[in-house]
């Protein structure tokens, strides 16, 4: 499995952003995907974790109601819509894959497969 992940940039406070995240042997149409970020000096932080067979999800409190997840099956990528961006979502955004449904949460010890991460900066 190999992940892909782009879209990241400079915006500015207010501003959205786009993120894909595009896979090599796996579909999105099983097991989980996942969002994740890291801001320097900090930890791996779960922002939204969605099953997809089942669509159960999580969505961190931090991004709730500002960032979404679609999928496009039929270019197997998934998208991080991410709006109204605030100085404190500054981080590299990685996308993650798990084979099996995951809990209801979003950590990084439930995913195996991760992609390379990309910037997301926002100015202020």
């Amino acid at each position: 499995v190999q992940l892909q992940a782009s879209g990241g940039g400079l915006v500015r406070t207010g501003g959205s952003l786009r993120l894909s995240c595009a896979a090599s042997g796996f579909t999105f149409d099983y097991g989980a995907i996942g969002w994740f970020r890291q801001a320097p000096g900090k930890e791996r932080e779960g922002l939204l974790c969605i099953n997809n067979n089942d669509g159960e999800s999580y969505y961190a409190d931090s991004v709730q109601g500002r960032f979404t997840i679609f999928r496009n099956l039929a270019e197997n990528t998934v998208s991080l819509q991410m709006n109204s961006l605030k100085p404190e979502d500054t981080a590299i955004y990685y996308c993650a894959t798990e084979g099996v449904n995951v809990k209801p949460r979003c950590v990084v010890a439930d995913f195996t497969h991760w992609g390379q991460g990309t910037q997301v900066t926002v100015s202020s």
